[in-house]
């Protein structure tokens, strides 16, 4: 059995880690053989010694044409990563004489990333813990927590957050997600399990996913909000999902709330979301944004209600490395 990975450097500059990964993984079972090129041209022939004995091989940012396949007339089995379903001449002639060709699924390795790095910007806006971060290299100031004379609702000791918007432990808040899919449902049951009271609206999802991720099923987006301290829409970006948190929705919920924001700015009319933004009527913790790169002179920078990182939630080695894996998992076992 001859395993073969051919991998373009334009694929590794997207899915860094993977490929070695793969080749990795294979050896330590049945052996592999990694070829790497930057060629802009170059095709899997040319850089495999002896294709007609390979039986199974890995396509990873290199085409998959009649003359890329053809010269492999051993093969068994195939992934190509821009190929979703078997569809193209060069698949569907290497598929009539018997390929398997695994199908190339790109949408369910970033939930748990996706999923730590939303709780994460969760905690870090509850507690400004970015602003005080950066105060701290400016001054002495963000260590003054002693006022002259003790009042209610003023600061005091060792307290740091802003009471305007919500704040402190995610234990006892009212968390309300918009899907409960691959990333809203994880993060629904992170914030459960730390404490929070959590719902869900999501009217494709089966009941069974919301009882996985811990949280109320609601039925109505309108109720959804109403009561929301922390609101995280969580769906990816379809013609379907664009703009499916309209400036209604947005307007409709509660000063102070904190929207999270880790999938695709656009399910949200982003226009009403930054209005109520910069007049501090809502916090926001983002990593996706309406236009990437922020602008520099985005007022939504260095607000003390905004925590911002820079679309980077999803991208982990662990992530690429699961991608991995779930393609190995289903090419046929081999002893």
């Amino acid at each position: 059995m001859r395993s073969v990975i051919c991998v373009h450097e334009r694929f590794d500059a997207i899915w860094p880690f993977a490929a070695d990964y793969w080749q990795e993984r294979w050896r330590q079972t049945h052996g592999c053989e990694l070829y790497r090129t930057r060629e802009p041209e170059a095709r899997a022939p040319q850089i495999v010694p002896d294709p007609a004995s390979v039986q199974r091989l890995v396509l990873l940012g290199l085409p998959a044409e009649s003359e890329d396949l053809a010269p492999f007339s051993a093969l068994e089995e195939c992934f190509h990563n821009a190929q979703r379903t078997v569809s193209g001449a060069g698949i569907g002639e290497a598929a009539a004489r018997g390929v398997s060709f695994i199908p190339h699924r790109e949408d369910v390795y970033w939930g748990q990333s996706v999923a730590e790095f939303a709780l994460g910007l969760t905690i870090c806006a509850l507690r400004r813990i970015p602003q005080t971060y950066a105060a701290m290299m400016r001054s002495h100031e963000p260590w003054d927590y002693h006022p002259q004379t003790g009042r209610p609702g003023q600061r005091g000791a060792q307290f740091g957050d802003d009471s305007r918007f919500t704040n402190g432990t995610i234990a006892g808040k009212r968390v309300r997600i918009v899907g409960a899919g691959n990333i809203g449902g994880r993060y629904a049951s992170f914030c459960a399990a730390m404490g929070a009271e959590v719902a869900i609206w999501d009217p494709y999802a089966h009941d069974a996913s919301f009882a996985v991720a811990r949280a109320r099923r609601c039925f109505h987006l309108s109720e959804l909000i109403k009561d929301s301290q922390i609101f995280a829409p969580m769906v990816p970006l379809t013609e379907s999902t664009r703009g499916l948190i309209p400036r209604e929705t947005i307007d409709a919920l509660p000063h102070g709330s904190l929207v999270v924001q880790a999938t695709r700015a656009a399910v949200c009319d982003t226009e009403a979301l930054y209005r109520r933004v910069l007049n501090d009527e809502l916090a926001l913790a983002a990593d996706v944004y309406d236009v990437e790169p922020v602008p520099l002179d985005s007022p939504l920078l260095g607000r003390d209600n905004v925590v911002h990182t820079p679309h980077n939630a999803g991208r982990t080695i662990d992530a690429n490395r699961a991608w991995v894996e779930d393609q190995i998992a289903r090419f046929k076992p081999r002893d």
